[in-house]
Parts: C-alpha cells; sequence; structure tokens
C-alpha cells in the first residue's frame, strides 16, 4: 500500500452520519474543524435559501453539503491515488485537498445568492481569509494540510503556482465532474423531492484516470455521464434553483441589501459572516423604506411575477448593472402607476436578471483522446448554448395590491 493510499485510510474513525451518503468518516484533527465556529455557522445557512417556498423539504444546509463534498473528494482520492495518482501527489497536498472541500463554502453569504451582484468580495475569497486565520490555521496544520494550499485551492486569487499538484487540485475541486456538483446535485434532489438532479456517483467516480496536467479525465464509457450531470444542472436549474418564485425572492432580498448599501444604512463588511438569522436581524434593526423586502420574503409574502422575456443581450445589457436596473424599476412604477390609476412606488417594483449559467465541459475523454467539445457526445456547444439562452429569463415583479 502506498504512503498516500495509507493516509487516507488510517486513523479516518469519526462518523458523521448523512442523510445522503450514509456515514462520513472523518479523523480526529479533521472533526474538531467542524466543531470551529466558523464552521457551526453553515449549520445556520440554508443551502438552497427561499426554495424551501415552493419546495418544503430544501432546508438543508450548507454544513451538510460541506461534508458531503468532502466525502466524495475523499471517495475520488481514493480511486484516482489506486490508479496512479500517487506517484506525484504528496501526503500534505492530500489533506490540504480535504481541507479544502470541507472549508470550501465557509465564506458563503446567507440565503443563497442573494448577495451576488452586490458589492461585495467573492465568498471564495472570504473562505480563503478564514482558513488562514486562527483557529483554523493551526487546527489545519494539525490535521496534516497546508492551510496556505488549502486557501489556494478555494481561490485561486490566494496565488500559488498554477502548476504541478495545485493545479491538480483546482481542477478536481471545479469542473464538470467536481464533488461539489456531484454533491448539491443529488443533495438538492432528494431534499427538494424531485428526480432530476440524482446521478450514479459509483459508476461516474469509476471512470475517472488521474492526469497531472489536466487533473481527471474520463473513459469513453464515462461520456453518458458527464452528458447526465449537465442535463441534471439543466433541469435543476430550470425546475428549482431558477423557479420564478426563488428568482422573485431572491431579486427582492437582492433589492432590500442595494439600497441599504447604496444609502449608507449597510456596509459590505457587516455581511460578512451573517447567517440566515443573522441577515434578517441585521435588517430588522436598521430603517430604510427597502428592508421591508426582506421581511415579507421572510413571512412568504412574494412580490407577483408580471412580466418574463428570454434575455437579450442587446436589450436587457444595461440590466446587468444594478443602479441602472434600479432606475428601470423606477420607470415601470412610473408606467404602472399611470396606467392603474394608483400610485405604486418603485419600491413595490423589482426586475430580475438572472447571471450568465456556466455549464463546465473542460473534460478530457481518455480513449477517444479529444476533449468533451470534439467527442462522440451530443451536448456540443451550441446545445450547451441552447440551455443557457432557456434557462436566462429576465422577469418584472410587482407588489400585489
Amino acid at each position: 500500500m502506498s504512503k498516500i493510499l495509507n493516509a487516507l485510510t488510517q486513523n479516518f474513525d469519526s462518523p458523521k452520519r448523512d442523510s445522503l451518503w450514509g456515514h462520513i468518516y472523518l479523523t480526529g484533527a479533521l472533526e474538531k474543524i467542524t466543531k470551529t465556529e466558523a464552521f457551526m455557522k453553515l449549520h445556520r445557512i440554508m443551502q438552497l435559501g427561499p426554495v424551501y417556498l415552493c419546495y418544503p423539504g430544501a432546508t438543508h444546509t450548507r454544513a451538510s453539503h460541506s461534508l458531503g463534498v468532502y466525502h466524495l473528494t475523499r471517495r475520488i482520492l481514493l480511486h484516482l491515488v489506486s490508479r496512479g495518482a500517487d506517484s506525484y501527489l504528496t501526503k500534505e497536498g492530500v489533506f490540504s485537498m480535504l481541507c479544502a472541500s470541507l472549508l470550501h463554502d465557509l465564506g458563503h453569504f446567507p440565503y443563497t445568492h442573494s448577495l451576488k451582484e452586490l458589492p461585495l468580495l467573492e465568498h471564495e475569497k472570504l473562505s480563503a481569509r478564514l482558513v488562514l486565520s486562527e483557529p483554523l490555521k493551526s487546527l489545519i496544520y494539525t490535521a496534516g494540510a497546508d492551510a496556505e494550499m488549502t486557501a489556494a485551492i478555494i481561490s485561486p486569487q490566494e496565488g500559488g503556482e498554477e502548476s504541478g499538484e495545485l493545479r491538480f487540485y483546482r481542477r478536481l475541486l471545479s469542473g464538470v465532474m467536481d464533488p461539489d456538483k456531484l454533491d448539491y446535485l443529488n443533495r438538492d434532489a432528494l431534499y427538494c423531492g424531485v428526480p432530476y438532479g440524482v446521478q450514479d456517483v459509483d459508476f461516474v467516480i469509476s471512470m475517472l484516470h488521474p492526469d497531472r496536467e489536466k487533473g481527471i479525465v474520463i473513459e469513453e464509457r464515462g461520456i453518458p455521464s458527464v452528458e447526465a450531470i449537465l442535463f441534471s444542472k439543466y433541469l435543476m436549474y430550470r425546475s428549482v434553483y431558477w423557479h420564478r418564485r426563488v428568482r422573485g425572492a431572491t431579486a427582492m432580498v437582492k433589492k432590500a441589501l442595494f439600497e441599504g448599501l447604496k444609502d449608507g444604512v449597510l456596509c459590505g463588511e457587516e455581511l460578512y459572516g451573517l447567517d440566515d438569522g443573522g441577515l434578517f436581524n441585521l435588517l430588522k434593526e436598521r430603517r430604510h423604506s427597502a428592508f421591508y423586502l426582506a421581511q415579507m420574503v421572510k413571512e412568504g409574502r412574494l412580490f407577483s411575477c408580471v412580466k418574463e422575456d428570454p434575455f437579450n443581450e442587446e436589450l436587457h445589457k444595461d440590466l446587468l448593472n444594478l443602479k441602472t436596473r434600479a432606475q428601470k424599476e423606477e420607470i415601470i412604477a412610473k408606467e404602472a402607476s399611470e396606467k392603474t390609476g394608483r400610485k405604486i412606488p418603485s419600491s413595490r417594483v423589482v426586475i430580475d436578471v438572472p447571471e450568465e449559467v456556466v455549464f463546465e465541459t473542460d473534460l478530457f475523454a481518455k480513449n477517444e483522446m479529444n476533449d468533451f467539445w470534439n467527442s462522440s457526445s451530443f451536448f456540443k456547444k451550441d446545445v450547451v448554448n441552447a440551455f443557457v439562452k432557456t434557462l436566462r429569463i429576465v422577469r418584472v415583479y410587482i407588489e400585489d395590491q
């Protein structure tokens, strides 16, 4: 047995019972990391934010997801090491990867993506910042990992040479077959009670091979599994993540935060490190006319969708700017007031413009000696682009009178 394989199998005797994967085993040192204040906060952040308003079972947390990503990372590493990856990996690097997978969402904002587009640091950057701070930094070293490498795997902005072992881990954690996606698709499908995200993870992992430069490559027989992941991601976005009510709730909270930041009632640093309850408590404590939007979402009282159009770059590109979007909301409010004969303030109008979702396909088909785009797969670039166009819908929401 190689030293790396031995390191990945010895002393993993602290079990966590998970609804999706069964027992997840950690070492004693890794378990101590899950007891820190920073990790415990993830138990108070729902993985899917307002999705529970449509799918009541969707109340699972960032903590359970993080443990799931760690679990799949360890399984994938065990498989890749058995196929020769131990020839260029180190024990310290492997444990840094395990810590990165466990802590990758440590800086995640509350209420899923309501804070996206706001002038804030990316959550990966915040995760890296926490990893390099005490007590986590010392605990990571005690677990056999390197805190600097762990931070660099999570957030490329932290530096580190983009080659060798670090590049291998970065490509493993972020890609079409990454453990993050394999966990959230299966976990979200389970808790939402929908079949779309379920993947044959055992088969998927068995089709992977290590590659020193590419990270992982896949056997030709595994191409249908990649297709299943891509289509599952599309269906989950269409039916769950970007359901019109979910998008409306997210846009309402985002507007409340944007207005608060714009008017100086909030500052960005106050939003870092909050859990779901902390976010709503902060907005309840401060006084701003827009904050009632967040309270409405918390109470399940959502605005109605009155208009939706496919995103058009020429027509809608200006709406990607939150300030311009707010100006357009004022125009719509004025037009609606004139049409209905009653005063509709701009605070009662919300425009939602989804970002461009990315379908990663940076994978190499081992037997066909070709990248995924040019493999025997049906999923060519034009097909994936069609997915994106179908999903990206600009919507206008107005409060019911």
